[in-house]
C-alpha cells in the first residue's frame, strides 16, 4: 500500500506541475489590457472585458472607491491608483477619461507608450469624444498605434455598439481592437470622418432609446398598465424590433407594413407620431449631438 500511495503522490505532483505550467503559459499569452479611468464608460468596458479569460485586465483610477467596487465584483482585475503603473507592459491602453483630462493623462503615460512589447507597438485607444487622431498622435509620440473608439454604455452587458477608427492600417492591431470591442457587442470600423455620426446614432442614441422606453411606459400607465408591466413590455418590444431587423434583413418600413392594416389601430398611432414631428425630432436630435 505504501508503494501505491507514493506513486499516487508522484502522479499528483506531476499533474500539478503540468497544470501550473499550463496556467503560466496561458497567463503569458493573454493580452494585457489597461483601462485608464473607472468612470461610467471605463468601468463598463473593464467589467465587460473581465468576463473574457483571454484578457488580463488592469484598471486605474485616482479615487479608491470605484477600484474597490470593481475588485469586489471581479477579483481577477488588477487595480492601480497610478495610471503609469497600470499601463506598464500593457499591449492595449484604453483611455476612459474625460476629454479635458486626455492630454494630462497621455503625458503621464508617455514612458509606457514609448515601449515596444515583444517587437509589437503598443496600442492606444481613446474613448474621449471631440479629440481627433492627429491630436492623439501629437500627445502620444511616434511609437504607439493610435485608435479612437466610441462605445455606448450597453458594453457593460455585452450588447454595446462601438464605432472605431484608426490612424494607420495595421491588420494585427485592427483585429485586436475589433476583438476587444466585439467582445462587448458590435463594432463598426469606419473612416474618422464618420465617427461623430456613429457617436450620435449609437452612443448618444442609447439615451434616445431610453427616452422612448420612458414614453412608452408612461403611455402604458395612462392606458391602465402597472408601471413595471409597461416597462417590461416596452423593453421587450424594442428588443424584438431590433431582432426582427437583424434576422430578417429588411428595411424598418417593411416590418412596419406587416402590422399596419388599412384603417387599423397601428396606422392611426403612426400618423399621430408623425403629426407630432416624430421623425423630424429624432433627426434634429442626432444633428444636435454633433454640433
Amino acid at each position: 500500500m505504501g508503494v501505491i500511495r507514493v506513486q499516487s503522490y508522484k502522479k499528483a505532483a506531476h499533474y500539478g506541475k503540468i497544470a501550473i505550467f499550463a496556467e503560466n503559459i496561458q497567463r503569458m499569452t493573454k493580452r494585457k489590457i489597461a483601462v485608464i479611468g473607472c468612470g461610467n464608460m471605463g468601468g463598463a468596458v473593464a467589467r465587460g472585458l473581465a468576463l473574457e479569460e483571454r484578457y488580463e485586465v488592469r484598471v486605474s483610477n485616482p479615487s479608491p472607491g470605484k477600484l474597490e467596487a470593481i475588485a469586489a465584483e471581479y477579483p481577477s482585475v488588477a487595480t492601480f491608483r497610478s495610471n503609469l503603473q497600470c499601463a506598464a507592459g500593457a499591449d492595449v491602453i484604453i483611455l476612459g477619461v474625460k476629454p479635458w483630462k486626455v492630454s494630462e493623462v497621455v503625458a503621464e503615460l508617455r514612458p509606457a507608450l514609448a515601449e515596444s512589447r515583444s517587437g509589437r507597438r503598443p496600442i492606444l485607444v481613446s474613448m474621449a469624444a471631440g479629440i481627433d487622431l492627429a491630436a492623439l498622435r501629437e500627445m502620444a509620440g511616434e511609437v504607439p498605434l493610435i485608435y479612437k473608439a466610441i462605445p455606448n454604455t450597453a458594453v457593460s452587458v455585452g450588447s454595446g455598439v462601438t464605432f472605431a477608427c484608426r490612424e494607420e492600417p495595421d491588420e494585427e492591431a485592427d483585429r485586436t481592437v475589433d476583438g476587444i470591442f466585439s467582445t462587448l457587442g458590435v463594432t463598426e470600423m469606419v473612416d474618422e470622418r464618420m465617427i461623430d455620426a456613429g457617436m450620435a446614432v449609437a452612443s448618444c442614441g442609447i439615451a434616445f432609446m431610453m427616452r422612448m422606453l420612458r414614453a412608452m411606459t408612461e403611455g402604458g400607465v395612462e392606458l391602465g398598465l402597472y408601471p413595471a408591466t409597461a416597462l417590461r413590455a416596452a423593453a421587450a418590444t424594442m428588443r424584438g424590433a431590433a431582432e426582427l431587423i437583424e434576422k430578417n434583413g429588411l428595411h424598418p418600413e417593411q416590418e412596419v407594413d406587416k402590422v399596419t392594416t388599412p384603417g387599423g389601430l397601428t396606422i392611426r398611432g403612426l400618423n399621430a407620431l408623425e403629426e407630432s414631428g416624430f421623425t423630424g425630432a429624432v433627426v434634429k436630435a442626432l444633428r444636435a449631438c454633433i454640433g
